[in-house]
Formats: C-alpha cells, structure tokens, sequence
C-alpha cells in the first residue's frame, strides 16, 4: 500500500486526486469520481470534496490503494 502525506486534519478528495498527479485538474477529478473509478474505504466515492482523513484508504480504477496519513 502506498502511503500519502498531507497537511491539516484533512484533505478534500479533488484537491487530493491533484496533489498526487492522479488528475490534472478539478474537472478531471470530478470526472473520475462521476465515472465511479474512485473508492473511499472500499466504497465507491460519489462527492467530488468529501473529506479525506488520517488512515483512509483511497484506490483509483483498482489500483494499489493510498493510505492517507496526516502529517502536522
């Protein structure tokens, strides 16, 4: 599992998608998650800003998961 660092108590999920070179651009992120390519946890992602927090697990299109880990 790959690990993912971020800032604050959270990161939005589009913000994110970007941050990891996932999507180039918000309307790309939104795409992906309007497309169901996008888990949370297992579960297929349906909002485009849903917050991700500490020990969350994000896959893309079924790939390796992201574990996301927050970094203070």
């Amino acid at each position: 599992m790959k690990e993912s660092y971020v800032k604050g108590p959270y990161i939005k999920l589009n913000q994110w998608l970007k941050k990891e070179g996932l999507a180039y651009t918000g309307g790309e992120a939104g795409m992906m998650v309007e497309q169901g390519l996008v888990t949370l946890n297992g579960q297929k992602v349906t909002e485009i800003r849903k917050k991700l927090h500490d020990g969350d697990e994000v896959s893309v299109n079924g790939a390796e998961p992201y574990r996301i880990l927050v970094k203070e």
